[in-house]
């Protein structure tokens, strides 16, 4: 069973899964992020990503070895 969705906030409207995967300490090194992806072992909102690529946006959900983190935007310190 998934451990409890954590928050990951990003500074720009959206962020590629590879770099989200890393910045999420969804996996250790961002070399990692091609095998994982490329072999279907990474979710995006339940469904398999396979495109490192693949753009997400807040409130999109990425799971990957029994753990899941949430985009979220960064707080503007002027709002």
């Amino acid at each position: 069973m998934a451990q409890p969705v954590g928050d990951v906030p990003i500074r720009d409207e959206s962020i590629r899964l590879g770099q989200f995967l890393k910045l999420a300490d969804l996996i250790d090194t961002g070399s990692d992020a091609k095998g994982v992806i490329a072999g279907g072992l990474v979710l995006v909102n339940g469904a398999i990503e396979t495109r490192r690529g693949r753009q997400l946006r807040n409130g999109d959900t990425v799971s990957f070895g029994g753990r899941s983190a949430r985009v979220s935007r960064e707080s503007s310190p002027w709002t």
